[in-house]
């Protein structure tokens, strides 16, 4: 099922979205009409296309109190491997591009960020705490490889003896294990890998451009391996679609070699309730209903309730439920919950050519 915000010609193959509808700050849609001439459309595959910006700001930070952490870096707005469920595509609007198909085609570089991270680690001021990556959108998606803006993130967090909390589905997280290792020998990094269900043919239809489960668990056994810290993150956990899989997502990534494990309901804010609410009924039309109808129960009944403290753990018998069930689970296979607390007590700026150095 497609709608008039894609236009005549368009053709999607391998994407998570079927409509481009303006965000909800646009005063103006854009539809698409026939004008009366019978005449045959162009196929023109619809490609992901990358700008540039140049971060004036690497750390963002918020003062939400049901988070692990207070701040994060974004090397990347928009990803590509379009998950239509994905909590960050709202984050498009302030952009003036759709949440919908813009989100995962039209992707932001941001080069300079390392840069821009290093002045702001200098700064008489800062106050040293763990930075999170990856809690807006894949810092690790595909257009890193052209880029390599993680990469040089990590190679200033790790001069300054930085913690860092990677959040990633991205197999080029392999590539910095160089990197990650050693920062990991010191306590100092720890990675979660998302893994949302075992079935490769749902991973393809829901995540369409993100390595497949079983890759991802050939990444925990590469991270594990290095001795680094590994978390599975079971996130979303989609009631009536994916819940009856926690127990074996979790054994899974455990016996990968993971030794934390976590799990957090869906979540559908702002855009995300109609992308996907299209989604599942195009998709799994059989049990569309009891899908929606679970998630409301989730959320007071609403698509999504954005309230501190429930907003990302749900309420209600059903909530209750997944969480027991995921403290038995990683009770049984041996897991901590949450994340390794990580060292900020080894912090210093590297000296850069014509300090003076200290005697001590």
């Amino acid at each position: 099922m497609t709608d008039d915000s894609i236009l005549p010609g368009q053709r999607l193959r391998g994407r998570g979205a079927d409509s481009n509808a303006a965000g909800r700050f646009e005063r103006h849609r854009v539809d698409a009409h026939d004008d009366g001439w019978d005449l045959a459309e162009e196929e023109r595959l619809v490609r992901t296309e990358t700008r540039l910006e140049r971060p004036r700001s690497a750390i963002t930070y918020n003062r939400s109190p049901d988070l692990p952490f207070d701040r994060s870096i974004n090397p990347y707005r928009g990803c590509e491997h379009g998950c239509v469920y994905c909590y960050a595509r709202p984050s498009h609007a302030f952009l003036n591009l759709s949440p919908g198909l813009d989100f995962e085609t039209r992707l932001i570089a941001r080069p300079g960020i390392a840069e821009v991270l290093a002045a702001e680690l200098r700064r008489p001021a800062y106050k040293v705490a763990p930075i999170a990556i990856g809690t807006n959108t894949d810092p690790y998606q595909p257009i890193d490889r052209d880029h390599g803006l993680m990469r040089q993130v990590l190679q200033v967090l790790s001069s300054f003896n930085h913690p860092v909390w990677i959040t990633t589905r991205g197999t080029l997280v392999e590539r910095d294990i160089d990197l990650l290792a050693p920062m990991a020998a010191h306590g100092l990094a720890a990675v979660s890998i998302s893994i949302t269900t075992l079935d490769e043919g749902l991973a393809r239809q829901m995540e369409p451009r993100a390595p497949a489960p079983k890759r991802r668990l050939q990444m925990i056994r590469a991270l594990a391996a290095a001795g680094i810290p590994v978390r599975v993150q079971v996130s979303p956990l989609i009631p009536a679609l994916t819940d009856h899989e926690l127990e074996a997502v979790m054994a899974a990534g455990a016996e990968a070699g993971a030794t934390y494990a976590n799990s957090i309901p869906l979540r559908l804010p702002a855009e995300v309730a109609n992308l996907f609410r299209r989604w599942i009924e195009t998709t799994f039309p059989d049990r569309a209903a009891r899908v929606m109808g679970r998630v409301r129960e989730l959320h007071g009944g609403r698509d999504y309730d954005p309230e501190f403290g429930t907003r990302m753990t749900g309420q209600g018998l059903w909530a209750e439920l997944i969480h027991r069930r995921a403290d038995v689970a990683r009770k049984r296979l041996g897991l901590g919950n949450g994340m390794p607390p990580l060292r900020c007590d080894l912090f210093r700026p590297p000296p850069r050519a014509g300090d003076q150095l200290s005697l001590f």
